[in-house]
């Protein structure tokens, strides 16, 4: 896995504002060398924040929308629409406005669409199958870029500390009794994350700062799963002051005043 670097950012308004303008500049360079990409998008404030910014820069008009293969990394076990899902706030924020293929846009399965949180791990996971290529070397594609937030407890995705989805191997899983509402989730696994090139972690807020802190130690990901969050050519920790609070000192350098 690779070591993280962290970059620093005023405030979460400069944060998401940041991240926007590195997420588009990397999709373009992802489309100029090889014409498609795939990304992994992340709920909750920070993440949500982030597309909408995505969407007011102009620098948008310069990704292929078209070209682009969209994909979540959890998804909260609610019907299609649901104004907790993230693929409702991502519509919202982002895709609704962009000329996106909706054959390339992967919503994990709502709850009106199957009759378990189980039948929609897998059929994500056969869906992430068949986007695969040889060259992948796996049973997903290796995402390009994959987001994530940081939630205090050190969780990332529906990867919560101690419970049973940190120990699987399969790519998707249901996750049932998430201390976090809803209970019943769906998510991707820390083998499935670790496949991508690029893994971002994205936090801002006081709240966030001792879990930042403890993903940056050298803490097993049982107990502290974004610790085992980790890309295979890349892995930023996308942070705010106030997040950041707490890191060692020589850990993270300023990104903007």
């Amino acid at each position: 896995m690779t070591v993280p670097s962290v970059l620093v950012h005023r405030d979460q308004e400069v944060l998401a504002k940041a991240v926007a303008a590195r997420l588009v500049t990397r999709l373009v360079d992802v489309q100029s060398a090889r014409g498609g990409a795939h990304v992994v998008l992340t709920g909750g404030g920070v993440g949500t924040a982030v597309l909408a910014e995505v969407a007011a820069t102009p620098a948008h008009a310069a990704v292929d929308w078209e070209r682009l293969d969209i994909w979540w990394g959890d998804e909260r076990f609610l019907p299609t629409g649901h104004e907790e899902r993230n693929e409702t706030g991502a519509r919202a924020a982002l895709l609704d406005r962009m000329p996106v293929d909706e054959r390339r846009v992967h919503p994990m399965p709502a709850a009106d669409q199957v009759a378990t949180a189980e039948e929609g791990a897998e059929r994500y996971a056969a869906e992430l199958r068949a986007a695969a290529r040889p060259d992948d070397h796996g049973e997903v594609p290796s995402f390009d870029v994959l987001m994530l937030g940081l939630g205090p407890d050190v969780h990332v995705a529906s990867l919560f500390p101690g419970m049973p989805a940190l120990y699987e191997r399969r790519p998707v899983v249901a996750v049932h009794g998430a201390p976090k509402p809803p209970p019943t989730r769906l998510t991707l696994t820390l083998p499935a994350i670790r496949t991508a090139r690029e893994v971002w972690i994205i936090a801002a807020g006081e709240s966030k700062a001792k879990a930042a802190r403890l993903a940056l130690s050298d803490a097993g990901p049982v107990q502290v799963p974004a610790a085992g969050a980790r890309g295979r050519q890349r892995t930023l920790f996308l942070l705010d002051r106030a997040a950041a609070k707490e890191l060692p000192l020589g850990i993270g350098r300023l990104a903007s005043p």
